[in-house]
């Protein structure tokens, strides 16, 4: 249902009121079920950006989650570059053997 305080999971599977539902990712059940809280909405907000993009999800006014992604672009940019750079000094090593008549 939300995401609890890894503590109080401990301390539920201790209990022995939750059991282990999953693994991977790391899931448990409640052995009773309890009345239902309210069920509050979940909101993924994005804040794309040129350089790394900014990932939260917010219940309320409460941050959950939150994660900034890093762009490739500009890395794969200079690596292009760098190749570039070098094949270019490689051509231009390549010496005369007479000199140029012009």
């Amino acid at each position: 249902q939300s995401p609890i305080h890894p503590a109080q999971a401990r301390l539920l599977l201790n209990q022995g009121q939750a059991a282990v539902y999953r693994r991977y990712p790391f899931t448990i059940i409640l052995k009773e079920s309890k009345p239902a809280p309210e069920i509050q909405q979940i909101t993924l907000k994005i804040d794309p950006g040129s350089k790394t993009t900014g990932i939260a999800l917010v219940q309320g006014n409460k941050v959950i989650w939150g994660a900034e992604l890093t762009h490739r672009g500009q890395t794969i940019k200079i690596s292009l570059e760098s190749r570039r750079s070098l094949r270019r000094s490689r051509r231009n090593r390549k010496t005369r053997y007479r000199q140029a008549r012009f």
